[in-house]
């Protein structure tokens, strides 16, 4: 009998973009979804699993309707954690990053405890400004804390700001 939990050899009758179909006992067929094949990544199944192959299951769920879900993941070993370095929480690195606050040939300055602040860069050194260069400068740095705040929200902001900012809205 085929229940949750259960552990089966099956081959693999057809396989489509979102999963691949397999056969059990019974003459049943359940479907290992995409997410359930590999604790890596999948882009495209087909080039992880192929038709007619053999295959070891896990029954993960069986619907009222009596679909099968199965997982290949589930009996895989755990996927090794990178190792923390000695400090609080130790941050994971995919290699080196674009922008800032990403390691790039060297370790992350500590972090302190507080929320960050937009600090305005020091003016450059010019004694005798027009008043239009005032303006520009002004813009510029006004530019740059906006794109701040939006790397720092993740471009997530409510409200109407975000609507009047591109031109739309109000």
């Amino acid at each position: 009998m085929i229940e949750v939990g259960n552990i089966f050899e099956g081959r693999i009758t057809g396989i489509k973009p979102f999963g691949a179909f397999v056969a059990l006992p019974e003459g049943r067929v359940g479907m290992v979804h995409i997410s359930e094949v590999s604790n890596a990544y999948v882009q495209d199944i087909a080039a992880v699993l192929h038709e007619g192959e053999t295959v070891k299951v896990k029954v993960i769920s069986i619907s009222p309707e009596g679909k099968i879900a199965l997982s290949i993941k589930q009996l895989l070993p755990p996927p090794e954690r990178p190792a923390r370095d000695g400090g609080r929480g130790g941050a994971r690195s995919s290699g080196p990053r674009d922008g800032r606050g990403g390691p790039r040939g060297g370790k992350r300055p500590p972090r302190d405890d507080g929320p960050r602040v937009w600090q305005p860069r020091p003016p450059a050194k010019s004694d005798n400004l027009s008043f239009e260069d005032m303006m520009s400068r002004f813009k510029s740095q006004s530019e740059e804390k906006m794109a701040d705040l939006d790397h720092e929200s993740g471009g997530r902001r409510g409200g109407y700001a975000s609507r009047g900012r591109r031109g739309g809205g109000r």
